[in-house]
C-alpha cells in the first residue's frame, strides 16, 4: 500500500491535472449557468446541464493519467499493478471531492429556492429522487466511469498503437448507430426510455458499478501489456 500511496503522490505532482481544472471548469459552468438564468424569468423552474463538465473532463484526466505518468512509473520500478490501483485510488479521492461539492451544492439550491432564480445545477429531481446518499453514489460512480473509459482507451493506445485504437472506436461507433438504427425501426425509444426511467437512480448506480468494473478489468489486462 505504500507504494500504491507513492503513485497517488506521483499522479497529484501536477495538482492541475486531477483537481484545479475539474474545478475550475465545474466553478466556470456554475457562474455561465447563473448569469444566463438571471436573464430569464424568475417564475419559471430552469435546469442545467453543465454539471457534466467536470465527469467529461475525467474522460481526459483518465487518457492524461496514464499517456503521461505511466511511462514515469515504470522507470521509477513502479509495478503496473501497483501503477494501477494508484492511478485508480488517485481517481477516486479527487471524484469523491466533486461529488462532496455536488451534494453541498444541491442541499444549497434547495435551501435558497434554485439561487433565488428558480434554477437548479446540481439538484436534479431524478437524481435526488432517491435522497442524498443515492445521488451521490450515482455522482462517484458517473465521474469514476468516465476515467476509467479514458484510462481504457489510453492503454489500448499503448498496447495496440493509433491504428488499431482508431478502428475500435470506428467499429464501437457503427455498432452505437446500429442499436440506435435497430431501436428506431421497431419504434422502440418509448419502452427504451420508459424502462431507463423505471429503473431509477438505484439501478443506474448498479449499472454503473458493473461497467465500471468491466473497463477496469480491461483496462488493467491490457495494461500488463503496454508499451511504456
Amino acid at each position: 500500500m505504500n507504494r500504491v500511496g507513492n503513485v497517488v503522490r506521483m499522479q497529484l505532482v501536477n495538482r492541475q491535472t486531477f483537481i484545479w481544472v475539474p474545478l475550475l471548469v465545474l466553478g466556470g459552468t456554475l457562474a455561465v449557468t447563473l448569469m444566463i438564468w438571471a436573464m430569464l424569468p424568475p417564475a419559471a423552474v430552469k435546469y442545467g446541464g453543465g454539471a457534466q463538465a467536470p465527469m467529461w473532463y475525467f474522460f481526459a484526466v483518465g487518457i492524461m493519467g496514464t499517456t503521461q505518468t505511466f511511462p514515469f512509473s515504470q522507470a521509477m520500478s513502479v509495478t503496473r499493478r501497483e501503477f494501477f490501483l494508484g492511478s485508480l485510488l488517485t481517481a477516486s479521492l479527487t471524484s469523491a471531492i466533486l461529488t462532496v461539492i455536488f451534494v453541498i451544492g444541491g442541499f444549497i439550491e434547495q435551501a435558497t429556492n434554485g439561487w433565488g432564480v428558480n434554477g437548479y445545477f446540481f439538484y436534479l429531481d431524478w437524481i435526488w429522487s432517491s435522497g442524498a446518499v443515492v445521488a451521490a453514489a450515482l455522482i462517484l460512480f458517473m465521474t469514476m466511469t468516465f476515467f476509467v473509459t479514458g484510462f481504457a482507451i489510453a492503454t489500448i493506445y499503448k498496447r495496440f498503437g493509433p491504428a488499431i485504437l482508431t478502428i475500435i472506436l470506428v467499429g464501437l461507433g457503427l455498432l452505437l448507430v446500429g442499436v440506435m438504427w435497430l431501436i428506431g425501426r421497431l419504434n422502440a425509444w418509448g419502452q427504451v426510455f420508459g424502462w431507463i426511467v423505471t429503473q431509477g437512480p438505484e439501478g443506474l448506480a448498479i449499472g454503473l458499478v458493473i461497467t465500471l468494473v468491466v473497463l477496469s478489468g480491461i483496462a488493467y489486462g491490457l495494461l500488463r501489456r503496454a508499451i511504456p
